[in-house]
């Protein structure tokens, strides 16, 4: 900062103005007042030598202030940045720190859920085992299966249901599956009658079951497979429920991954249970069918699911069938009214049946050709 004079001082006054900038400064010592030398009135060279010693060495103390400045901002800017990356390093750590609390929590809850299911299906065979094991220990103390004279003790020849109703196991309309399968095992152990069956199990029946029972004939409800297969209809207990379960079923908010896996396992090994699938054959032909009848219009599907054909030929051939005889049906109506339909893109006909895909509009395929002559 360069010293303004006035052009009237003069240089003793000139010389104390320098001296007590440069104090003030701090550049010299307060003591340089006291011995300050006069400086000669006619020595001006003199005069504006000191005060341009006196300038550069302002300068040079403003430009080392400004170095110092500007080393403290560097280090005020370096500690910033240490001090962002400690952060960063300690949310990275934290982020870490959670993630790995909050995989260790999920394999603890699958773990625990893992271990629940084990337990429940544990549970479930021991009760089963211990109702066999008394349906056992009553057989034995039974001692006959069949009806016996209560006065001679010998055996009559007749099955006595009263004396078994009791062992029949009750029915549940939550698990009407577990209900058959519990008194199917139980009919064989104590070897009843299946003729008899039919009678034994409408004794426990309630609700719906027992309305369904009530609405079947004298005839039908003396055949356990017809009552067991009216009831399952009725609790859509029949295969194609057990499919659309297996398909539609989603995982809710509520339930974890794993009891999802349980219950979509579960409708799967239904659906294949009530269509007795045993070997990969079976599974084959059921999936290859299943998808058949996905690609098919709705009337051909109903057809089929009518029929209940099992294997991929025999549904093919249905299919062929039903297409073959609306087709020609449509036709024989049309002629009737004397009236001319062009035939559409997929039947030959103007009614839009769907039919075999591979025939062309208004020619008939080969295979169609071999059941009408068969038909015929």
């Amino acid at each position: 900062m360069a010293l303004n004079f006035q052009p009237l001082m003069r240089k003793d006054e000139i010389k104390r103005y320098v001296l007590e900038y440069l104090v003030d400064e701090s550049v010299l010592p307060s003591t340089v007042l006291e011995t300050a030398i006069t400086v000669p009135t006619d020595n001006t060279f003199e005069l504006k030598r000191l005060e341009m010693e006196m300038n550069k060495e302002i300068r040079l103390k403003e430009m080392e202030r400004e170095r110092e400045r500007e080393e403290r901002e560097r280090e005020e800017r370096e500690r910033e940045r240490e001090e962002r990356e400690r952060e960063r390093e300690e949310r990275e750590r934290e982020r870490k720190e959670r993630e790995m609390q909050m995989q260790k929590e999920k394999e603890e809850r699958e773990m625990q859920m893992q271990k629940e299911k084990e337990e429940r299906e544990m549970q479930m065979q021991r009760e089963e085992k211990a109702r066999e094991h008394e349906f056992r220990l009553k057989q034995l103390e039974l001692g006959v299966i069949k009806g016996s004279d209560p006065k001679t003790g010998l055996d009559t020849g007749v099955f006595d249901v009263s004396k078994h109703v009791k062992f029949v196991p009750k029915f549940q309309e939550d698990n009407v599956e577990k209900f058959f399968n519990h008194f199917e095992k139980l009919g064989e152990q104590l070897k009843w009658p299946r003729d008899k069956w039919s009678i034994l199990i409408q004794s426990n029946f309630t609700g719906k079951a027992q309305e369904v029972y009530s609405a079947l004939s004298i005839e039908d409800s003396m055949d356990y497979d017809k009552v067991k297969r009216a009831i399952l209809q009725a609790y859509e207990l029949v295969p194609e429920a057990y499919r659309q379960k297996f398909r539609k079923y989603r995982k809710a908010d509520t339930k974890n991954y794993v009891e999802f896996d349980y219950q979509k396992e579960r409708h799967f090994d239904r659906w294949c249970a009530s269509k007795k699938v045993s070997t990969f054959d079976t599974l084959r032909q059921l999936m290859l069918v299943e998808e058949f009848k996905r690609c098919v219009n709705d009337d051909i599907k109903t057809h089929l699911e009518e029929n209940k054909a099992d294997k991929l030929k025999e549904v093919a051939n249905l299919a062929d069938q039903y297409a073959l005889t609306h087709k020609f049906s449509k036709v024989g109506q049309t002629q009737n009214k004397g009236q001319f339909s062009r035939p559409n893109k997929k039947y030959g006909n103007s009614s839009g049946t769907t039919g075999n895909s591979g025939s062309q509009s208004g020619s008939i395929s080969p295979t169609n050709s071999m059941i009408l002559l068969g038909q015929i």
